[in-house]
């Protein structure tokens, strides 16, 4: 199944919603409120069209509607670089990385886990 691209607003939702697991509207709200000024009745509204798109399922057995997100962040996360990888970096994975790293430098941590996934990648271990 392919779900549409989240905008910016959806995504900050889903962040809730992977963080916190299902959530009713209030809860979503009182996070992401705290963040930026947002009314409940557009977040209400936001998980209504998410609903529709089909990025969120909703669980209305109880009186207070409970929303969760219907792909993991690890699948999201996928789905949004292959989208920028093929728009921005004609598919090149370098240019991706190279981009990236040259932005914002990775952490001596951070390297660290790129190296041990570079060595499972070729086959062998570093």
């Amino acid at each position: 199944m392919h779900l549409p691209m989240p905008t910016d607003a959806e995504l900050a939702i889903l962040k809730v919603l992977w963080e916190r697991g299902p959530s009713t509207v209030r809860q979503v709200f009182e996070v992401l409120s705290a963040e930026r000024s947002l009314g409940y009745t557009t977040v209400l509204k936001m998980l209504q069209v998410m609903h529709e798109k089909g990025l969120v399922r909703r669980d209305d057995s109880e009186r207070s509607h409970v929303f969760a997100a219907v792909q993991g962040e690890s699948q999201t996360q996928q789905v949004l670089v292959r989208d920028l990888l093929d728009r921005a970096f004609g598919g090149s994975a370098m240019k991706l990385v190279m981009q990236a790293l040259s932005t914002r430098p990775a952490s001596k941590e951070e390297m660290e886990e790129i190296r041990k996934l570079l060595g499972r990648t070729k086959g062998g271990g570093s």
